[in-house]
């Protein structure tokens, strides 16, 4: 690969944003970019599990949904209501699970193997789960039952945000452990089936547990890292400022504090590349490339190849769950029904695909390039709807299909993107390089 390829590309990049800027808004552009950072981490995240380890992961929107969980856990305040109602049945029901499972897993080492193990393991399991059950359920009625158009749940610590980001990783690490531990040993293809029926089973948790994420109402008002902008509009300060830039206060607001997370959320995606490219060029990825390539192999020459590909999932995890906060935060709320596999699970695979699987920059660069191609297809689509359309009459029936099926042009575009990928440049447009 040549070293200035990059360069010319994230040039080119460079110059579409600003032309979006001069043409259409800076607002625009600049939300562009913000979510153009989040995805670019997004990627890197699926990127460690498959370009390094070829583990094929399409659970992503689960663990960036507990990234987005985390924002409420961590930034919200608690609710006292709440807490006096129904907390400590819910830290009892959590402690009864924990007490169980450690029982459950003490029982299975120290028996023989047989049925009667079996039957006692799942004796205990069965109980465990009734007595749980016996303070969970009212407690939750009760945090539910407190002002339910408003709260209705437990809130969170009350901390900044930012220290969300940290934590959706490490949710997300979690629960990426527990799902390798029981996927990992499978086939490539039943690895993808189970992660993407593990994201669904998060994905509807957390639709319908209203006492820790409010469920399908939603959780509006998320704290930020940045000034509001009706604030930024009453500071003298900023008042000069933005007429000294010939703006007016509303779209100078606007376009400071985007900027502010455009810094936030640059900076996380540094500390995460640079990380990325550390490992990549250590023993450690060059032996995470030899298992890829060859699992037989490096079993052969004494590798743990489960216990490496455990290792992986739970990183490239972390990382999705960290974006995943970052995108909470960004929106400003929690909104379980918009966690779709279309956004969170094909469109980050076709960042890492298009840009080129094995090479971090190649993950960022598809994080920039799709997600513009993105946002921008459907006002382009219009516009070229509305050109091939125009000796028509204004109510002319296919000249309204036509308009109307605008929308949809990036679906399609998103497949003759990736089709022509595929055909013409297999490995991305920035490849991984090869040392042999």
């Amino acid at each position: 690969m040549s070293n200035v390829k990059p360069i010319y590309l994230f040039a080119i990049m460079a110059v579409v944003i600003v032309f979006i800027g001069q043409v259409q808004s800076w607002q625009l552009a600049l939300a562009i970019v913000n979510l153009c950072l989040i995805s670019s981490i997004m990627a890197l995240g699926v990127n460690i599990q498959w370009g390094y380890a070829g583990l094929f992961n399409v659970g992503i929107m689960g663990f960036a949904a507990l990234g987005g969980m985390a924002a409420i856990v961590v930034s919200m305040s608690p609710i006292g209501e709440a807490w006096e109602a129904g907390a400590t049945g819910v830290g009892i029901a959590g402690i009864v699970v924990a007490i169980t499972a450690f029982a459950a897993f003490y029982l299975r080492k120290i028996m023989t193997a047989g049925r009667q193990r079996s039957f006692v393991v799942l004796a205990t399991v069965a109980v465990g789960y009734f007595v749980a059950r016996s303070f969970f359920d009212p407690a939750t009625d009760r945090i539910e039952d407190i002002n339910p158009a408003l709260s209705g749940y437990l809130g969170g610590l009350g901390l900044p945000i930012v220290f969300a980001w940290a934590v959706g990783g490490l949710f997300a690490a979690a629960a990426a452990w527990v799902v390798g531990k029981i996927t990992l040993g499978l086939r490539s293809d039943y690895l993808a089936i189970a992660t993407l029926g593990i994201s669904e089973i998060i994905i509807a948790v957390l639709k319908n547990e209203d006492w820790l994420t409010r469920g399908v109402k939603n959780v509006t008002g998320i704290p930020r890292p940045v000034p509001y902008e009706v604030d930024l509009q009453e500071t003298p300060w900023f008042l000069e400022l933005a007429s000294s830039v010939g703006m007016t206060p509303i779209v100078a607001s606007s376009v400071y504090v985007k900027l502010c997370y455009a810094g936030l959320f640059l900076i996380v995606l540094m500390l995460i590349f640079w990380l990325c490219e550390r490992a990549l060029n250590s023993p450690w990825g060059r032996m995470m490339r030899a298992i890829r390539d060859n699992e037989t192999s490096a079993e052969a020459m004494g590798k743990d190849v489960t216990g490496r590909h455990l290792q992986i999932f739970v990183l490239g995890s972390a990382v999705v769950g960290i974006a995943g906060a970052m995108l909470t935060t960004l929106d400003g709320q929690f909104t379980p029904t918009t966690y779709n596999p279309l956004r969170y699970t094909f469109l980050i695979w076709v960042m890492v695909i298009i840009g080129g699987s094995g090479n971090n920059w190649g993950s960022v660069f598809g994080g920039f390039l799709i997600w513009v191609v993105w946002v921008e297809a459907e006002p382009v689509g219009l516009l070229l709807m509305d050109l091939l359309t125009s000796g028509m009459a204004e109510g002319a029936a296919l000249r309204v299909h036509l308009l109307e099926s605008a929308p949809h042009m990036r679906m399609v575009l998103m497949g003759v993107i990736l089709l022509s990928a595929l055909r013409f440049a297999p490995r991305g447009l920035i490849p991984e390089r090869t040392w042999y």
